[in-house]
This record gives structure tokens, sequence and C-alpha cells, in this order.
């Protein structure tokens, strides 16, 4: 009876981790800065094409000085990040598991971390197949206890993407929102049934929380799959993301108000926010990205790099009784978890959030989660505009008839 239990615990574990979504994250305090881009890129999605020269580049830090033995797998996901239902030698050519070699330790920081950084593929490990990949960190060996996972996609190009945003919807006409229309070129592709064979994942600068999944087209041909007056596809323009310079402790950078150092770290305290009323007006932000930087570095900047505890303020009369805000960026993966929350200060008459962030330059916004629901708005602080730079991206899977996994056959990406 009780291997009988054992078992059903074991099984349960399994099919919930099949279910669940794959999401960047971090999963223990130790970890900071966890990134996932292209070698030699900044601002990039995580997306290279199959047999591609350019590299997946995974970057993150450690809190301390002490090395650490890392290791890392690679699982293949269906078009919604669940795990997928193959094998990893259907996947992966060479290793199915990979040690982190390469780190180094932070040079005269006040935090002291050590960084490390690998690539894929690489010479051990190559990818097979096309789609969505999750690469899972854990140390010593300790597979069922990861620190962090990293989200990334392999795309072999065989459609056209076209995509139109417009301000005329359903809802109003150059409003708050954004009407996103596109066409899908198969160029001879075949597609035995694209209803059934074909998914669709949509996201607005890369969030999570109003990403749209499986869509069907208004119209089908044997060359084009048509997209247009979806109202899914209607989505919030918000507003530009805030900005802030954290790149040098020695000069106040945009967006911050002051620095100092408090004997042990240094600290930097953003302007005050404020809730947005009126008219837009443009600004120039990277859709909630983040960089590293150090203005005053000699040499790497990811190990020459101090962190700093950023505090944000956003005054506000009364707290909002109604939902939750957060702070929504990359900075955070677009989580919205304990991370990121604003916290009301009856004293100050103020929401607050103290981030603690390497240097360099961030976006991030305020998003409103009301009461019961899961997808954020930017109206609420930030307002919410037509005009404002958004961007899109747009990603096209393939299962094909009797297939056991989503092939990622387009990508488009635009603003």
């Amino acid at each position: 009876m009780k291997q009988y239990y054992i078992y059903i615990l074991i099984l349960f574990s399994v099919l919930g981790h099949a279910t669940t979504p794959y999401r960047t994250r971090i999963l223990v305090p130790s970890i900071k800065t966890l990134q996932a881009g292209i070698e030699n890129e900044n601002n990039s999605l995580p997306i290279i094409e199959l047999n591609d020269t350019r590299k997946i580049e995974i970057r993150f830090d450690e809190m301390s000085h002490e090395t650490k033995n890392y290791s890392y797998k690679v699982l293949h996901c269906n078009a919604d990040r669940t795990l997928s239902d193959i094998t990893t030698n259907e996947y992966l050519s060479g290793y199915t598991n990979g040690y982190i070699t390469d780190y180094q330790h932070s040079v005269n920081t006040h935090y002291l971390y050590t960084h490390y950084r690998f690539n894929l593929p690489n010479d051990e490990m190559q990818f097979k197949i096309s789609g969505n990949y999750v690469v899972l960190i854990y140390e010593d060996n300790q597979q069922d206890k990861p620190v962090a996972q990293a989200c990334f996609s392999i795309v072999e190009p065989k459609v056209n993407i076209t995509p139109t945003i417009r301000a005329n919807t359903d809802i109003e006409i150059n409003g708050r929102y954004q009407q996103l229309d596109f066409e899908i070129a198969l160029n001879g592709y075949y597609v035995r049934d694209p209803m059934t064979e074909i998914k669709t994942v949509i996201r607005q600068n890369n969030r999570l929380d109003n990403e749209v999944q499986n869509i069907t087209p208004n119209y089908v041909s044997n060359s084009k799959l048509t997209y247009i007056n979806n109202k899914a596809l209607i989505f919030e323009g918000g507003n530009e993301y805030h900005n802030f310079d954290i790149s040098s402790v020695y000069a106040v950078g945009r967006g911050v108000d002051r620095i100092a150092f408090n004997g042990n770290y240094y600290e930097a305290f953003l302007f005050p926010d404020k809730i947005q009323r009126g008219n837009y007006l443009h600004d120039f932000d990277v859709n909630g990205r983040f960089i590293i930087n150090n203005q005053n570095a000699f040499g790497d900047i990811h190990t020459e790099s101090d962190y700093i505890q950023v505090h944000v303020t956003l005054p506000a009369q009364r707290p909002f009784f109604d939902g939750q805000l957060y702070l929504g960026g990359e900075f955070n993966y677009n989580l919205t978890d304990q991370n990121s929350v604003m916290r009301y200060d009856n004293n100050l008459a103020a929401y607050t959030q103290t981030l603690l962030l390497k240097q360099g330059g961030y976006n991030y916004q305020y998003w409103f989660i009301p009461k019961g629901a899961s997808k954020a708005t930017v109206q609420r602080v930030d307002g919410s505009y037509w005009q404002t730079k958004n961007e899109y991206a747009i990603y096209v899977y393939h299962r094909e008839w009797g297939a056991r996994y989503d092939k990622l056959v387009g990508v488009s990406i635009s603003e």
C-alpha cells in the first residue's frame, strides 16, 4: 500500500510538470540578474534559427564569492511552453546535460557575486528540431531542485508573417487600444489542415499576462491565413515605459534623483512618479527590457558592475482597494509576484518598492491587477494611448498530423 501511494505522488508530480508552462524565472534568492538573449546582441529576444551561427547566451549571478558547481539540462516544450511528449534524443544531439565552467568573481564591488555564463548550442549539445525550449540550471547535480530556468526558441523559417497595428478597433477609434492584424503566407509550405495544425502565440512587449494563444484565422486559402478584426487581438495601448540609468554611482543618470552610499552599499532614489493624466507624450524606451552597464568599468561590465538598492516611489492620496499594483518589466521577467508588488506607505502617502538591481539601464511600468483578474492594466497609473510604441511578437507553430511536437515555423517582431 505504501508503494502504491508513492507511485501516485510521483505520477502527479510528473503530470504537474507536464501541464505547467515554463517561464523564465529565478527560483532561489541567491541568484540574481538572469539573462537569456543572443550572444553579442543587446535587447534581443532569445530566438535563433535552427543551424544558426548565432548562439543563445545565458548569464546569471550568484551572490557570493563561493564557487558553485552548476549544471544544466535542456527540455523541449510545446507551443504553450508545457513539456513536449518527446525523448531527449529526438531534439538534442550530443550530451543531454552540461556543466557551467565559465565563471568569474566580481571585482571591486560592495555586493560580492560570481558571474556565470554559457552558450547554446555548443560543442557538446546541438539542436535537432525547432520549437520552444527551456534550460534548467541546478547545483550539485540536484536536478529536482533547479535554481533558475530560462526560456528560448529555435525557429526554422517556413512562412512569412505580415503584421499591421492600427488604432481603429471595435471598441473605439484613436483611443486607448491597438488592433493587431496579421497574415501568414505559406510560401508553398504544405499544411494539411491549417485550422487544426497551425497554432499561434502573440505577445505584447514579451508580457505573459496578456499573451494570446490559439486564435483561428478569419480566412484560409491554399497560400495564406488571414487574422483580421479579431477581438482577442485588441490590446491596451498603455504608455511608454519609465526608465532610469544607474550605470554610474558618481553621477546621477536619467530618472535618478540622487545616489548615496550608506557605508555598506549604494542606494539610488528615483524621482517620484505621477499618476498620469492628459495627452500622450512620446518617449524612447526598449519595451520593458534592461541592459547591464557600468560607465566606470575598466574591463568586463558583467563582473565590475555593482548591485544597488533602487527605491521607487509613486505618490497616491489613498491605496487602491480594488486590486494590487505591481512594477512590470523584464527586470522581474514580466512576472507579478512579491518581488514586484508595490506596497502602500500611509506615512508617505505613496506606493513604494525597493529593488536590488545590477548597474545598468532599466525600463518599468505600473501594472494594476483588479481583484479576481489575472491580466494587468496599465491605464490605472500610466494611462493608455493608441500612439504608444509597443513590440508585438507573433509565433507560428505547426504540428502536422500524427506528430508529437510543435515546430516553430515563423516569428515576426514589429512595433
